[in-house]
């Protein structure tokens, strides 16, 4: 490197970096410091861990119907999977909304109706999809459950879990600002938490209504 081209980047880095604390001077204001993230982040991954634990428990009640239908077994984690995917995609795009200051709980905002109508097409396309996989893998390793079975079972608990992720999405984001909290921090693993218990529930209900 030159010595006019070290100057030059001298000059970019300036005085004002060397001033600037990047932590307690951020422009994005205390939510993005360590601190507070943590003093945010603990509580609510703990509470979420305990609900974890009851979601592994209401699964291994069900173990004896899974393990007699290879399809179902395969499901199980793909559309939790699935849900907490979606669920990830619409807080991340309603939280950008608020703090570009476009998100109103409404149900005249077209921005809310777009995105829950994408991930309302999403879970309808996806689950689908997985239906048929399910059932395919499911045949390959010795299940009895016909096409029709497996997709209605998939297609059927992923539009009420889809139905389930958007509404809590738009609940979780508006409660997250109104109690001061960002809702980068907590609306994605509450919504994803909350989607595997009732991913499980939904879909055995489901089940118990079609076998």
């Amino acid at each position: 490197m030159s010595d006019t081209l070290g100057e030059f980047y001298d000059e970019l880095a300036g005085k004002d970096d060397e001033e600037a604390d990047p932590v307690d001077e951020s422009p994005l204001g205390d939510d993005w410091t360590i601190t507070h993230m943590v003093a945010t982040m603990v509580p609510l991954l703990a509470g979420l861990s305990i609900l974890q634990m009851v979601s592994g428990s209401v699964l291994e009640s069900f173990e004896e119907v899974l393990l007699t239908n290879p399809a179902l077994l395969i499901l199980v984690p793909v559309q939790i999977g699935t849900a907490g995917n979606l669920g990830s995609i619409m807080c991340s795009r309603l939280s950008t909304q608020l703090h570009l200051g476009t998100f109103e709980l409404a149900l005249d905002n077209s921005d809310v109706r777009t995105n829950s109508a994408a991930v309302l097409g999403l879970g309808l396309t996806v689950f689908t999809l997985v239906g048929v996989a399910a059932w395919a893998i499911g045949r390959v390793l010795g299940g009895s459950l016909t096409l029709l079975e497996v997709l209605t079972i998939s297609l059927v608990s992923g539009t009420l879990l889809s139905l389930f992720v958007v509404v809590v999405s738009l609940l979780s984001v508006s409660a997250s600002f109104r109690l001061g909290y960002n809702p980068d921090d907590t609306t994605i693993p509450v919504v994803t938490n909350v989607c595997d218990i009732t991913g499980v529930l939904i879909l055995f209900a489901v089940i118990s209504i079609v076998l």
